[in-house]
């Protein structure tokens, strides 16, 4: 199943840092049956659904020599192969695990878990998710204090970062895994506090969790936290694109999602118009800098009819997977049809950078009642080259417009009347900040936000049947039923 190599190696912990590729590789013969149950079972692994059939080692690092009574800590990024027997790995997601190796766990370790190695230099050895455990979150930190290589990785800094820090892992599933880093108890509560993404799935090229923020925070943009320190390695391939793999920010103390207020507001009865409206603004305050940071492009017609076709192509995609959605394609065609039609007066639109995936649980509230804008990963199943295109500023808008429906939809009883004062709320901020309402244009915002819900209904579909309705009752209304 592994490529793992027969010959001998030298003895673990002996090397220093980077691992050689026959060390790497009798490295993950150890590891690879364990990673063969647990890897699918992750949040974060993409490729659910489809059999693991072997592992390429991309690079392996000891962030941590073993040293007795001590635990270890490996770094690697490992290619994981799903596709038939002899396919190339090339064709494998890339995946970094930061894998901690122990004699045996302590009790407060247990759920943390990977099993015990059987065989090759791990023999004997239990293995564990490294970022459960507080001692390995302080080494991360201080490799970032303390900037400069590490074997293949680099670890870079913006500013200094403060000592005696502890790190606590979130508990909350999500695409990635991320470290807040605070007082001894390892709680953002007092003095200075951050929060380190830890980056699962790799990809080679500029990462936008990194990119965008940076350049915010050169125009002087203050409504996301710039980044404080990160590190990346090359492409192992041998191309000039680094892979970004963990990005520290500020941790906001006391900021809750507007996902989390909406649904506090839903369950008191009470409007959230107020904090739609302060949101749209936020919102458009992004955009204006990302446009001003980073090239801007403007889309004719046959790049808003590719726009449109890909649509449509996604929509006959949904529809083939999810039978619900047949009755409705004609009416949500009209939508994408009317998209391609907008630009036949060749007047163009401007396109630039945006977020990618905005909704309500990417915007965080301080308590004096200021907006931030976090999480500018994109949606992780689309390729990152896709991820760094230049698009209508709309689709985000679209994005959070949805967001509102969303919220709406999980009280019961439903709340559209709130939804669609929110909606307006959100638009109205952004008008007001942007110069720019994006109501103005109907058939530009009816497409993508089209295209959202009908993404909206294949993820629910798959992932989360339950909540199918949500999306349903958009796709009802923007196919043009009443």
């Amino acid at each position: 199943m592994t490529k793992a190599a027969s010959t001998r190696i030298t003895p673990y912990g002996a090397s220093d840092r980077a691992v050689s590729p026959t060390d790497a590789a009798a490295l993950l013969g150890s590891l690879a049956p364990l990673l063969h149950d647990w890897l699918p079972r992750q949040r974060w692994f993409a490729g659910k659904g489809r059999p693991v059939t072997g592992f390429e080692p991309v690079t392996v690092t000891e962030l941590r020599p073993a040293h007795p009574g001590d635990p270890s800590l490996l770094h690697l990024l490992v290619r994981v192969e799903q596709g038939a027997a002899g396919a190339s790995a090339s064709a494998g997601d890339c995946y970094q695990l930061l894998l901690g190796v122990r004699e045996a766990l302590p009790p407060h370790l247990a759920a943390a878990r990977v099993g015990r190695a059987a065989q090759g230099p791990l023999a004997g050895l239990t293995v564990y998710e490294g970022l459960h455990d507080p001692r390995v979150a302080e080494l991360l930190l201080e490799r970032l204090r303390n900037p400069g290589s590490w074997g293949p990785l680099r670890f870079e800094r913006a500013r200094p970062i403060p000592a005696a820090l502890s790190g606590k892992l979130l508990d909350a599933e999500q695409s990635n895994s991320s470290l807040v880093y605070g007082d001894a108890r390892g709680e953002a509560v007092h003095g200075d506090a951050y929060i380190l993404k830890i980056l699962r799935r790799v990809f080679p090229g500029p990462h936008p969790d990194l990119e965008l923020p940076l350049a915010l925070a050169a125009e002087g943009c203050d409504r996301v936290p710039a980044p404080v320190a990160w590190f990346e390695a090359d492409d192992p391939t041998g191309s000039d694109d680094t892979l970004t793999l963990g990005v520290l920010q500020p941790y906001l103390r006391g900021s809750r999602d507007g996902w989390q207020l909406a649904l506090a507001a839903l369950g008191a009865d009470r409007e959230f118009t107020s904090e739609a409206r302060s949101l749209g603004r936020a919102t458009a305050e992004v955009h204006l800098a990302l446009a001003a940071a980073l090239p801007t492009v403007t889309l004719g017609r046959a790049q808003t009819a590719q726009f449109a076709d890909a649509m449509t192509a996604r929509l006959d995609v949904a529809a083939q997977a999810v039978p619900a959605l047949m009755p409705y394609v004609p009416g949500l065609r009209t939508a994408f049809d009317a998209l391609a039609g907008l630009d036949e007066a060749a007047r163009g639109r401007p396109a630039q950078r945006v977020h990618g995936d905005l909704h309500l649980g990417q915007a965080l509230r301080t308590p004096d009642g200021r907006w931030s804008v976090i999480d500018f990963e994109g949606e992780p199943a689309i390729p990152l080259a896709e991820r760094r295109r230049p698009q209508p500023p709309v689709r985000d808008v679209a994005g959070m417009l949805r967001s509102f429906d969303y919220a709406a939809r999980s009280h019961e009883p439903w709340r559209a009347d709130w939804a669609t004062r929110c909606r307006a709320a959100f638009c109205e901020g952004y008008a007001q900040a942007s110069g720019t309402d994006p109501r103005a244009e109907p058939e530009l915002l009816r497409a993508y936000e089209t295209d959202k819900a009908v993404y909206e209904v294949l993820y629910e579909a798959r992932h989360r049947p339950d909540w199918l309705p949500v999306p349903m009752a958009a796709i009802r209304r923007l196919a043009g039923e009443r």
